[in-house]
Formats: C-alpha cells, structure tokens, sequence
C-alpha cells in the first residue's frame, strides 16, 4: 500500500498569504505545504482522504489517474472544500463514493447543495454516491477494511481511519481510552502536530509524542503543521527515533 502525502499543512497552508513570517519566506521546498490530505492506493485501488481547497493542484502533482472514493474526517473547509473538483474523475469513472459521518454529509449537502440536487440537476454538476460512516462500524474500500477511530477537535466529534496497519488521525485534540484498542501493533501512524504552543482543537508537538509514547507504532509522521512549528529541517532534528516531520509529496510504502 502506498501512502502520498498530498497536503501536510494546517488550514492557511504555508506560505500564509502575506505573512513575513521566516517559514512562510523560506525556500526549502519542505516548507510549503498544502492542506492535509493523504492519497492511498494499492493494486487497481485508490482513495483520498480528505479533499480540501488544494485537491486539483494536488491531483495534478501526484498524477493521480483515477480515484475511487473519498474518505472524509470531518466538514471542515480545508478537508472538503475541493469537492467541486471530481468532476474530471466524475466524467472518465461516473459517480464518486464518499464516506462520512452523517453530519458531514449533511453539511455537505447544505454547502454543495447542487451537487445532491435531484430535480433540475445541472449536466456538469460533480455526481457522489454518500455512505455513512458510524463509531465502531468497519467499512470496506476495494479489498480493504476500514476501522474508524473515534475522537474530538475541540468540541467537534471526527474520525480518524485505520487501514491495515496504518493510521491517519489528523485534527485530534482527544479521544478516548476505548479507542486505543484499534491503534495496537501500526506500522505507521500519521498524526497532528500543530505547533509547539498549546491549542484548544489540536494536539501540539508534547501532546502528540506523547500520544505516541501512549500508542507505540513502529513509525509516525506527523502532520496539520503550521508554519509556527518552525523550519522543517530545524524540528526534524530535534524528534525521537522513528518519527518524522511529513512534507507535500512525500510517498511511503507499507
């Protein structure tokens, strides 16, 4: 299975538009990122998680072909804003699947309204096929189960996803002891790291070591970085063994 690492930054992205900020003016081309989304594809089989605002220029940098669903976190903007852009999937493939919680369908039916229009559709309109996705009921993508992982950003309840031995929790501020159990023996986790600084909605760097102490895969990345984190070569050095600062187009294989 291979992991591509579309977008590792939090929701401004960096650079931030206008900001002086020495991240944001580097030229390391590890410390541009765009908004967090993961590609995953095996054999004939690719996913998406998440489809923020940055999914076409993403699409096209990776030379992702072809797309069989989308696998959403939660309704925030710089998850699912890039909705609009399946079309071009929609034309060569037909009707895209997406997977989420029932209030972010809902939501997204409110947001892309057209898109689930019935009556007086119009002919270019994206075309999705929703599937809800609940706490502690697994799914299936192409041959794969799916385990969804339970928690909080903030107040807002959202999922991460366990796909064989792999995890993809992006946003977490908490979650609950019942849940650890569906984190055992991963051989990669990909979790957030915010900034140094505490956050009300986000783990901070401490924060996510520590739940990685907690959790004990035998590699992670972290990710949802912003450019107050610092540099990317700078923080690189200063991580344990066997976690590592993920960057925009970074692939991986498990």
């Amino acid at each position: 299975m291979n992991i591509y690492f579309l977008g590792t930054g939090t929701s401004q992205g960096i650079p931030v538009i206008g900001s002086q900020h020495s991240v944001c003016l580097s030229d390391n081309p590890k410390d541009k990122r765009l908004r967090v989304s993961v590609w995953i594809h095996w054999d004939n089989y690719s996913y998406v998680i998440d489809c923020g605002p940055d999914f076409r220029q993403q699409m096209l940098t990776s030379n992702c072909q072809k797309l069989d669903g989308i696998i959403f976190t939660h309704e925030h903007s710089d998850h699912t804003a890039g909705l609009d852009d399946i079309r071009p999937f929609n034309f060569k493939q037909g009707e895209m699947p997406i997977f989420a919680h029932k209030r972010v369908i809902e939501n997204l039916k409110k947001r892309f309204d057209y898109i689930f229009e019935i009556e007086n559709r119009y002919p270019g309109a994206p075309s999705v096929i929703p599937f809800e996705v609940e706490n502690n009921n697994n799914f299936l993508i192409g041959n794969k189960t799916v385990i969804p992982i339970n928690g909080l950003h903030g107040d807002l309840q959202i999922f991460g996803y366990r796909i064989d031995n792999f995890a993809y929790l992006t946003d977490f501020k908490t979650i609950e002891q019942s849940e650890f159990d569906k984190l055992k023996n991963l051989d990669v986790l990909v979790i957030t790291a915010l900034r140094e600084e505490p956050h009300h909605s986000h783990f901070n760097m401490n924060e996510a070591l520590a739940f990685i102490n907690l959790v004990q895969p035998k590699k992670t990345y972290l990710t949802h970085i912003s450019h107050l984190l610092g540099f990317h070569n700078d923080v690189q050095q200063k991580l344990p063994n066997n976690v590592y600062l993920a960057y925009d187009n970074l692939e991986i294989n498990i």
